[in-house]
């Protein structure tokens, strides 16, 4: 307890600097008699002791904890088992499950204030939250077995909450959670599932469309050129789907104009999709590959990097399984791991599942096929703190929620009366999306960690509903698989299949989904049926990195996917020690190999636009770092200039290309285009006809040179570790709160994944064989105190692109759990 006591005593200062410095969470009146030291209760709440007896109405469980704060439950009544797991979390990570439901409920200004009505307003209106009431009061009809175990879940939190010291987060913003219910759970995996498919691209393009005119096409392609889908190479002995049934790709009529939605609308909008970046790689390697003979299955999902993490890492047992892996607090079944039989993880399909619609409108009406009919209408108070409560009246149609700004202040705001806010129907948007309606997901997560094989797994394939992703498998009878999950919905306009990447005419009935049902139970009629989404079963090797699936799907699958530059890496390292063999003639790989491919540094962004820059200018002159460009490998690791100067020259080359063009159009940052398009633009394309833009590439790469090497002359950045810090905050944003700053290798587009800007990157790595140990490492820790030694211990390891193993001690800090007599 000295070294805990010493770190509390340190914390006054940084709290005071924390007040003054303020941040989201910063009601901070009652910061100082709360922190009072010795006396304080924060103080009080600041420990991660357990009680070394619980009673639980399920039967007898012991729960321990390994070095890391990793649990594992064991039990012979799975309902024992998981009212012990939502103990271990209710005790672990109580304060980010009550935030992340909250945000998904619209309740986060009840605990910080104005600053988040907004955002409030946002979710009340896309009603999460009755969405998984639905898909609760669904599971419990189909499912009475996994409901009974969610149940089981939720009084475990409960009990935690109970029984524990309260974290020291809710002392700092002076409130108490409410019960966890089962359909908080329900919740946490629809906010996840928000993360991944969410997306308002759709109405993006169509301001590029009015901002930028007919050229815009040429920054923002449909299909990106390249040759590295999922499903191309690899695939030597397997059946592929995706091969079954090819077709024309279907483009559907051409239209002359679209709907544009307000430019304000818009960027509302925007500002609730996923932060970017978000995506993941995965891959799986086929006995035939592999020393062991035995398959290798890799993952490392990149989401938001936070203090704590994304994920909780947990292992459980009872009865004839035996599972261990990570979850998301608040879920109680493990999403991605591995059990006695096998091996899994996901990847981001990127599919296109949130269509827009407009509306002819009418006061409180809206026409639809052909009649009028009444918006379901319902009035939602946001509780504000230190201010009055804000009303938002919610409207739906057919196809799901209306979004609109017209928000009532204590009891009058802007609507005119009419039904339409001023500037008409732009200012209004309706939106289905399929996480709106009741889904199986939950059963599939649960069948993953019951499986014994192969056919157990396609089995719960069929019903991971939601997100849509990329499932990788592989099994210790030798079996590998792979899957694009998810519903994804077939547009029709006239009978005719139409992509989805337009705003469609929700009054004629244009695009709409047939059997979905917003807030209820579709029949998913009108989706891609399961065999007729790609998949291959038994490859030798399939890597996933978000980029498309296959060349010529039969159906329209997305809006746009991600640029290939970790796709094609990944794949050029399988080619080379797979199917051309290793330098050494063996031609097998083994999970060392797999763990230096997810550390793999080497950008080919770089690769692609380094040789024009050296054409382009002289870097020699620039001085360090960037004469270092000359003779780089084309690597973004900690300790090389080159990769700085790459780094700091590339922010540079962006705003030279895009800042001047896209400010005279009235679109931000946010709209300036991605990479691809970034490293290929020659002198000759037709963006720099503009009369805004520099005169060709070659002008802007002298021109972004020379800021670049300003910015660095006015730092103290010598190599890219002293640019590519990884500083991850939590979301009360004190600096005791925080995680400690360090530097790592990665860039946005290199396999070991870190994007800088927006603090997103592999949120969990993990590399297990069918034969041989398993590893893996957190970004941070699996303990949600900020006082426990586990707070961060594992954050060193992840920066340096170490790793754990899976199978580690428990030690003796152990709970019974006690069947009530």
């Amino acid at each position: 307890m000295d070294d805990v006591d010493k770190v509390r005593r340190g914390l006054v200062a940084a709290v005071l600097g924390g007040v003054a410095a303020g941040g989201l969470f910063s009601p901070a009146a009652s910061y100082l008699e709360r922190f009072a030291p010795l006396s304080g209760d924060v103080w009080r709440a600041t420990t991660d002791d357990l009680p070394g007896s619980v009673s639980s109405p399920y039967g007898d469980a012991t729960l321990s904890y390994d070095d890391h704060r990793v649990p594992r439950v064991s039990a012979d009544d799975e309902r024992a088992l998981y009212y012990a797991v939502g103990f271990a979390q209710g005790t672990d990570r109580l304060f980010q499950m009550d935030i992340q439901r909250r945000q998904m409920r619209g309740q986060i200004a009840e605990i910080v204030g104005e600053a988040a009505v907004s955002s409030d307003e946002f979710h009340a209106r896309m009603d999460f939250a009755r969405a998984a009431d639905t898909n609760w009061s669904a599971l419990q009809n189909r499912n009475p077995t996994v409901a009974g175990l969610t149940e089981a879940f939720a009084e475990g939190v409960n009990a935690a909450r109970e029984q524990n010291r309260l974290p020291p987060e809710f002392e700092l913003l002076d409130y108490e959670p409410a019960p966890w219910t089962p359909a908080d759970t329900m919740l946490m995996q629809l906010q996840i599932s928000w993360t991944l498919t969410g997306s308002f691209e759709t109405l993006r393009r169509a301001r590029l469309r009015d901002a930028l005119g007919g050229g815009h096409e040429e920054l923002f392609p449909r299909r990106y050129d390249h040759d590295s889908p999922i499903l191309g190479g690899g695939l030597d002995g397997g059946s592929s789907a995706a091969s079954e049934r090819r077709g024309e790709r279907k483009r559907g009529r051409a239209r002359t104009a679209d709907p544009t939605p307000d430019a304000a609308l818009t960027g509302w909008l925007s500002g609730f999709e996923s932060p970017n970046g978000v995506g993941s790689n995965s891959w799986v390697v086929g006995g035939e590959h592999t020393e062991s003979g035995k398959p290798i299955v890799a993952n490392d999902p990149h989401l938001s990097l936070m203090a704590p993490p994304v994920w909780y890492q947990q292992h459980l047992a009872a009865g004839d399984y035996d599972v261990r892996g990570v979850t998301f607090p608040g879920v109680p079944f493990v999403i991605i791991g591995e059990n006695q039989s096998g091996a899994w993880g996901f990847t981001n399909v990127g599919a296109d599942v949130l269509d827009c619609y407009t509306y002819e409108i009418d006061r409180e009406r809206y026409r639809y096929d052909g009649e009028w009919r009444e918006f379901d209408t319902e009035d939602h108070t946001i509780a504000v703190r230190g201010a009055d409560d804000v009303t938002v009246t919610k409207r739906k149609t057919v196809h799901g929620p209306l979004l609109e700004r017209e928000a009532v202040v204590g009891g009058s705001g802007s609507d005119d009366g009419s039904g339409n806010s001023p500037g008409g129907d732009s200012q209004r948007v309706g939106v289905a999306w399929t996480g709106l309606s009741a889904t199986a997901t939950t059963d599939a997560i649960y069948a993953f960690a019951r499986s014994s094989g192969l056919d157990d797994v396609r089995a719960a394939t069929r019903d991971f509903e939601l997100p849509t992703q990329n499932l990788v498998y592989a099994d210790r009878e030798g079996n590998t698989y792979y899957k694009a999950t998810g519903r994804i919905p077939i547009r029709r306009v006239d009978g005719e299949e139409v992509p989805g990447w337009r705003v469609f005419d929700g009054s004629a009935g244009e695009g709409e989904w047939a059997g979905f049902e917003p807030y209820g139970e579709s029949s998913w009629e009108g989706f891609v049926p399961f065999e007729e989404k790609p998949g291959a079963v038994n490859p030798g090797y399939v890597a996933t990195a978000n980029q498309r699936v296959v060349d010529d799907p039969e159906h329209y699958f997305a809006e746009s996917y991600s640029p290939p530059f970790r796709g094609e890496r990944i794949y050029e390292l399988l080619d080379e020690w797979t199917g051309r063999g290793r330098g050494d003639g063996d031609g097998t790989v083994t999970p060392a190999d797999m763990r230096d491919l997810q550390r793999d540094a080497l950008d080919t962004r770089a690769r692609r636009l380094v040789p024009r820059l050296l054409d382009a200018v002289d870097v020699e002159s620039a001085g360090a770092p960037f004469a270092a460009l000359a003779n780089w490998d084309y690597r973004m690791v900690q300790d090389s200039e080159g990769a700085l100067a790459f780094a700091v020259f590339l922010d540079a080359y962006r705003r030279e290309l895009y800042a001047s063009g896209f400010d005279a159009a009235g679109l931000d940052e946010g709209y300036w285009p991605g990479d691809w398009v970034t490293v290929h633009l020659e002198d000759g394309d037709d963006w720099f006809d503009r009369g805004e833009t520099p005169a060709s590439a070659t002008a802007a790469m002298r021109s972004a040179l020379d800021a670049a090497s300003e910015r660095v002359a006015s730092t103290r950045w010598e190599t890219y570790g002293d640019y590519n810090v990884v500083a991850l905050e939590h979301p009360f944003d004190q600096s005791f709160l925080n995680y400690p700053e360090m530097p790592t290798d990665g860039s946005p587009a290199t396999v070991n994944n870190y994007r800088r800007d927006s603090d997103v990157g592999s949120s969990w790595r993990m590399v297990v064989p069918m034969a041989g140990e398993s590893q893996v490492v957190l970004p941070g820790g699996n303990a949600g105190d900020p006082f426990s030694e586990q707070y961060h211990d594992q954050l060193a390891a992840w920066a340096a692109d170490e790793y754990l193993p899976f199978d580690r001690e428990f030690d003796e800090r152990t709970v019974q759990f006690r069947g009530e007599r």
